[in-house]
């Protein structure tokens, strides 16, 4: 029976497993839309930006592991997803993105709306092809679904809008969707690697987000090798909890016992993780790497073994070859370190009862100790990062979703959008900034149109904060960061959204119940501390002279008031 393009779309979509299509429509988008509307098996997500239709896709693919799909109309529409596909591919979750296209008779020809996007896409997917003919859709697809779950990135599909209304004769196929495979190295990768862990004294496990599922062989390669455990940010979720061998993060936002136990090993096993910060890795050790990709063995520094595998597969396979280790030293002393980081980090999310000044990290302390068990958290790009990566307490259910990889602003209400769609029965809370609440702002009406719950709390310091430190660390004057607020609050009630304003921190922890308990969608406007200093995990002379300069730049600029906030804010706890 012949069917138009569009519907075989659609009816492969839903054989697939596909819940939800996130995007805008337009003329272009027409044929699939309506399919959607017609055979009722698949929702459609009405977003007000194609960037945020991709952000939230993307979050569905990481809380799932399943095929998640966006689309865009023709031109500046499929164009927009761009960015978020961009992050999709980062982050390595399955995509699949919708562009439809400029009729097919006028391509080439400068039409209105006339792009390339089988061009523009290639650098942000695994796969992108035109689709020139209704009768080259079937394999087309087929294959962008395949290379999107098996690569574990973007696919795209370029769809002129007259070949969706085409008519096909082509039945849906029975299987699509590849299953994960073992991955592991051979034999004689497993010995070498269990001789270079056998042989070390001080070995430290670095993890990633490649970690996912492996958290027991982990945990029991600790204890035989007596090993501390550093994480990435990705890799938080999966290791953080129930872990006694945690001595915390490394990296920009972590702490100093992660860097020093990194720094201090004579073995450093890389397991899924592609860290890019090359300072944070040790110089007088020797390193193996466990990765899935193999672009990403040796990516960051020289290794002595790059091991092709997933994690758990791969430590399957060394594990019973590892022996038992009796010297703990190392250990211990990385656990004392982490104490020690983590007491003083704890001290600077308190708030005194006569304190004026709300501070992010009590923010971020509260939000973790009365969420849901299983809540669903998703950070912006900027401080809010910071806060999540080093006051959220993660437990194997809750759920942590950044732009981590990428580094987009504005990611936070857009995946929570995607998280809330997906599990509309847990917590969704967007951790966001007031820069990336204020420069995708439209999809907070997405709110309210699609009846998601989600709980943003946005940290109101009226300025880039990152930005402004990153400045200030490397000696410039701050510019440009200043960020001229409404009250959040009365903007999300005229919205139709709870708004609950906080200003003084003797408010804070009710207003967080409050926001928590609503039934509806809620914004929670913290007027926090502007000033606030995230001191990374290493400073260095460097770093301490060109802040030295900021300083004196501040005074004969005439900004001697900003320094003597920024001592009140980071001095008088």
């Amino acid at each position: 029976m012949s069917k138009t393009a569009s519907e075989y779309l659609v009816e492969t979509l839903e054989k697939t497993g596909v819940k939800r299509v996130y995007g805008v429509v337009g003329d272009s988008l027409n044929g699939v839309s309506d399919a959607l509307r017609r055979r009722k098996s698949i929702d459609w997500i009405h977003m007000r930006h194609e960037e945020a239709a991709a952000f939230a896709a993307g979050a569905e693919a990481h809380l799932t592991g399943n095929l998640a799909v966006c689309a865009g109309s023709c031109g500046p529409g499929n164009l927009h997803l761009i960015n978020g596909l961009f992050d999709c591919q980062r982050s390595g979750v399955p995509v699949l993105a919708i562009a439809s296209h400029i009729p097919s008779s006028e391509i080439g020809i400068d039409y209105f709306q006339a792009t390339h996007p089988e061009s523009l896409f290639k650098e942000c997917s695994h796969y992108v092809e035109l689709v020139s003919s209704a009768n080259q859709l079937p394999q087309i697809l087929k294959r962008a679904i395949r290379v999107a779950i098996a690569k574990r990135g973007v696919a795209v599909i370029v769809l002129p809008g007259d070949v969706a209304l085409t008519k096909i004769d082509a039945d849906v196929p029975e299987w699509m969707v590849p299953a994960a495979p073992v991955l592991r190295p051979g034999a004689t990768e497993i010995e070498q690697l269990a001789g270079l862990l056998n042989e070390a004294s001080r070995v430290t496990l670095f993890c990633g987000a490649g970690c996912a599922g492996a958290h027991a062989q982990i945990i029991e390669l600790a204890r035989k090798l007596k090993a501390p455990i550093v994480h990435s940010f990705r890799g938080k979720e999966f290791i953080e909890y129930d872990n006694p061998y945690d001595v915390g993060m490394t990296g920009l936002v972590g702490f100093a016992s992660g860097y020093a136990a990194m720094k201090n090993c004579d073995a450093l096993l890389m397991l899924g993780t592609d860290f890019p910060y090359r300072a944070f890795y040790p110089e007088n050790a020797k390193i193996a790497q466990v990765d899935v990709r193999p672009e990403a063995l040796g990516n960051r520094c020289s290794l002595h073994l790059g091991l092709l595998g997933t994690v758990r597969d791969t430590l399957d396979a060394v594990l019973p070859v590892v022996k038992e280790k009796t010297d703990s030293s190392h250990l211990n002393d990385a656990l004392i370190d982490y104490k020690k980081a983590r007491k003083a980090l704890d001290s600077l999310a308190e708030s005194g009862p006569n304190s004026n000044i709300i501070h992010p990290q009590y923010v971020t302390r509260l939000v973790s100790e009365l969420a849901a068990d299983d809540a669903v958290f998703t950070c912006d790009v900027g401080t809010p990062i910071i806060w999540t990566a080093r006051y959220l307490k993660v437990n194997g259910r809750r759920r942590i979703i950044g732009s981590f990889n990428h580094g987009s602003m504005a990611n936070a209400m857009l995946q929570a959008i995607g998280a809330q769609a997906t599990y509309p029965d847990r917590q969704v809370i967007s951790m966001s900034g007031d820069g990336g609440f204020s420069m995708m702002m439209g999809d907070f009406l997405t709110l309210t149109q699609m009846g998601l719950p989600v709980k943003v709390i946005v940290l109101n310091n009226g300025t880039l904060g990152f930005v402004e430190m990153e400045m200030k660390a490397n000696g410039f004057l701050d510019t440009g960061c200043d960020l001229k607020n409404p009250n959040f609050a009365l903007m999300a009630d005229a919205m139709g959204v709870r708004g609950i304003r906080v200003e003084k921190p003797q408010e804070l922890k009710a207003a967080i119940e409050t926001a928590l308990a609503h039934k509806g969608p809620v914004l929670l406007d913290v007027v926090s501390a502007r000033q606030e200093l995230a001191m990374p995990p290493k400073t260095t002379v460097d770093e301490a002279y060109h802040f030295g300069m900021f300083t004196m730049k501040a005074v004969l600029d005439g900004r001697a008031a900003q320094l003597i906030d920024l001592a009140k804010v980071n001095l008088t706890r």
